[in-house]
């Protein structure tokens, strides 16, 4: 959330329209921008909400106002965008949109020349010239211009084909069933998997800010209406995007909803197959499983704290090609180090081709863990101290504190407490091998924190 010291978050500034973020901001924002740019091409795009020319109209304005020159792509999802600033060789870029968060948001990320999210170190670089004001203005006659940049969902595309086995796919005929969440998931994903000769069925398929069939996050409890689907038109597969496309959530052909941790673990299984060695970057809250897989093939794991941006900032200084989180964002480094949501949908039908075998079929090999998630409410200025004391605690275990504290135990299972970074509270992540276990974890260790802050 926005303060008075601080405008990003975990990814990108969020706030609610016209409250936390307002057109005036957005121009302020812009300026900001543009001065930590300098005078150069930027790429700017949006996904579907309501407020999203609105506050693309504002941003530009901040921008032109430094002097930098913005190519304007439209509505697009987030991956689209990010491909095309590398495509076009762009300085920059900026992409309206608040993600998976509801409606009444929106928000503001910005990235780098090769289509990444700009690190932390340089967010911070933007907010000292936002909070001290600044900003380097351009003279009446040295304002940058605005030009239109069109056809970035198709050079996006054809980019993805470049990485799958098109005629493989093509020869299985698959239904799929696509939830574009009424967003700019609808956009690209539908057509790409036409011209992967699959047969698709969209839902929610309208563009419309408001969000009317669903909430943007694809979460199981949201994704009622796709599993059905599958099961009513007799689909292969099910996929459901957030709402600006760049996390997809599988749904096998039976109706079964899966977390981001399976699915990714048949993309790292795949791509450890042909790569040996390769260090596979996932945050300390994704599933035992990702870790089993890389002991079984070869692969390296590198922990990282919860976020996207790390994720990719953490490939980029490794020069890894794979990361995944459990929340369905998958970075494929061949194709590009960000979250990509019609990209990990093609690697999942590559896959699928390949070995011919069904989405129920390749996930009933994996190991199977069971995930309970919970949380324990911290006021802010408890946080630390709560997180010091519990370190305490866990002395002597197999513990990583990359972000919060993360326990292995012996019998496979796992526990995760981290501090949120946008709410007062502290959640708790567990898996074990069986649903008793991975409950037993959530209430012992939400015990355990609540007597911790008794004591302080």
């Amino acid at each position: 959330m926005i303060s008075s010291r601080k405008l990003f978050g975990t990814n990108g500034i969020r706030g609610i329209v016209n409250k936390e973020l307002t057109p005036e901001m957005a121009v302020k924002v812009g300026s900001a921008i543009g001065t930590f740019f300098g005078k150069k091409n930027l790429l700017l795009g949006h996904d579907a909400r309501t407020s999203g020319p609105m506050f693309a109209k504002a941003v530009i304005a901040g921008l032109t106002a430094t002097g930098c020159n913005v190519f304007f792509a439209g509505m697009a999802p987030t991956p689209a965008l990010q491909f095309a600033v590398k495509n076009h060789r762009m300085d920059g870029g900026v992409i309206i949109t608040a993600s998976h968060n509801p409606p009444e948001y929106n928000g503001i990320k910005v990235i780098w020349d090769d289509g990444i999210e700009i690190s932390h170190e340089q967010e911070i670089e933007i907010e000292n010239i936002y909070f001290e004001e600044k900003a380097r203005f351009a003279e009446w006659d040295k304002l940058g211009t605005t030009r239109e940049l069109s056809g970035v969902n198709d050079e996006y595309m054809e980019a993805i084909k470049k990485h799958v086995n098109i005629a493989k796919i093509a020869e299985k005929h698959y239904h799929v069933v696509v939830d574009a969440a009424n967003s700019v998931g609808g956009l690209a994903a539908p057509l790409l998997l036409r011209d992967l000769g699959c047969k698709v069925t969209s839902i929610n398929a309208n563009i419309d800010g408001t969000f009317p069939g669903r909430l943007p996050e694809p979460r199981p409890e949201n994704l009622q209406e796709v599993a059905l689907t599958v099961k009513a038109v007799g689909a292969d597969l099910g996929v459901a995007f957030d709402g600006d496309a760049d996390r997809s959530i599988f749904v096998n052909e039976n109706g079964e909803i899966y977390w981001g941790d399976k699915t990714f673990a048949l993309i790292e299984k795949d791509f450890l197959k042909e790569n040996l060695n390769a260090k596979i970057v996932t945050p300390v809250s994704s599933s035992t499983l990702v870790k089993d897989i890389a002991d079984a093939y070869k692969g390296e794991i590198v922990w990282t704290k919860v976020g996207s941006v790390t994720v990719s900032q953490t490939m980029k200084k490794l020069k890894a090609n794979l990361g995944g989180e459990e929340n369905g964002g998958v970075f494929y480094g061949p194709h590009q180090a960000v979250r990509d949501g019609a990209m990990t949908t093609a690697l999942i039908l590559d896959i699928m081709a390949k070995t011919g075998k069904k989405l129920s079929e390749l996930i009933e090999e994996q190991p199977q863990y069971f995930i309970e998630k919970g949380k324990v409410e911290c006021p802010e200025d408890k946080k630390e101290k709560l997180l010091e004391k519990l370190v305490e605690q866990v002395k002597g275990l197999n513990v990583s504190t990359v972000d919060g504290v993360k326990i292995w135990f012996e019998d496979k299972s796992a526990m995760l407490v981290r501090p949120s970074g946008t709410e007062s509270v502290y959640r708790l992540y567990a898996e074990a091998k069986n649903q008793k276990k991975a409950s037993k974890l959530i209430e012992d260790y939400s015990s355990k924190l609540k007597k911790i802050l008794e004591s302080i």
